[in-house]
């Protein structure tokens, strides 16, 4: 093959590779999304969020998590948190509404989220957080982990960070339906079936503690239910009759076969589009 051959083929292979991202103006949002192939940080113009006052039955994890953020922002130490339990409590929302809160007296504090998918590409995505002159909460929503799935190794660039360690301005929040990441019964399997059962999981299992917080959500009760949709009401101004408020809320719990923060608001997204109310 001759040098001309050669060059074309390699100059062929440098318009097909994609271009190194430039380095991102975090200025220009508080909140970004990591996507790959390009690589890239797409900034989020509004992110959607509660208030966090209308986050209700979960003050001990709404204290715990906003303390633990604001000493971040502030350049203190702080732990990564992994959010687990039940769905629809408002672990993710917790997430978005504790960081409206502190970046609204610390506007360097932004917030980067992660899909799960694309964890392989963590350490790419750290080289460029390690010397931005900012303070980033790295956010992967509903994280977990099945059979055969290595993105778990990658986690581990974040929450250890390899020889470089960690960079200090970056804390990673996690959410998760499952305490230790992966399903219960996979853990049993690999236990019953591995030569060392005690060491067949841990691994995997140990992901889990190497979050410095660990901040359970469970199911609520009938009134915290009802306490979260006077909640909405009172801060969306409206006013129904308090009876029929409680027997619709709890018709409308019963139907769904359960209560959690998640039904709260769909049941007052309903009840706000019957009095003709927008939600912005």
């Amino acid at each position: 093959m001759d040098q001309t051959t050669l060059s074309r083929i390699a100059d062929a292979l440098d318009r097909m590779a994609p271009a190194p991202l430039a380095a991102p103006d975090f200025s220009v949002a508080s909140a970004f999304v990591w996507h790959v192939a390009p690589d890239r940080l797409e900034p989020v113009e509004k992110v959607n969020r509660v208030d966090l006052s209308l986050l209700v039955g979960i003050d001990r994890s709404r204290d715990t998590l906003l303390d633990n953020t604001r000493r971040f922002a502030q350049g203190f130490a702080a732990n990564n948190a992994l959010l687990w339990g039940s769905r629809g409590m408002g672990k993710s929302s917790l997430v978005k509404a504790v960081h409206g809160t502190v970046q609204a007296g610390h506007p360097d504090l932004k917030l980067v989220e992660l899909q799960r998918e694309d964890l392989p590409s963590v350490g790419r995505l750290l080289n460029h957080l390690r010397g931005a002159p900012y303070r980033f909460v790295l956010f992967c929503d509903d994280l977990s982990f099945s059979h055969d799935d290595q993105h778990y190794k990658s986690l581990k660039a974040v929450l250890d960070g390899g020889i470089e360690g960690r960079p200090e301005n970056v804390v990673f929040y996690a959410t998760s339906n499952r305490r230790h990441l992966m399903p219960r019964d996979m853990i049993e399997n690999e236990r019953s079936s591995a030569i060392s059962p005690s060491e067949a999981t841990e691994e995997k299992v140990s992901l889990s503690d190497r979050f410095g917080l660990w901040l359970g959500f469970h199911p609520c009760s009938q009134d915290e239910f009802l306490e979260m949709i006077r909640g909405y009401c009172a801060a969306f101004k409206l006013e129904p009759d308090p009876a029929e408020l409680r027997a619709e809320a709890i018709e409308w719990q019963a139907t769904r076969g359960g209560r959690s923060g998640r039904v709260a608001w769909q049941f007052f997204t309903d009840l706000a589009g019957r009095h003709g109310l927008r939600l912005e």
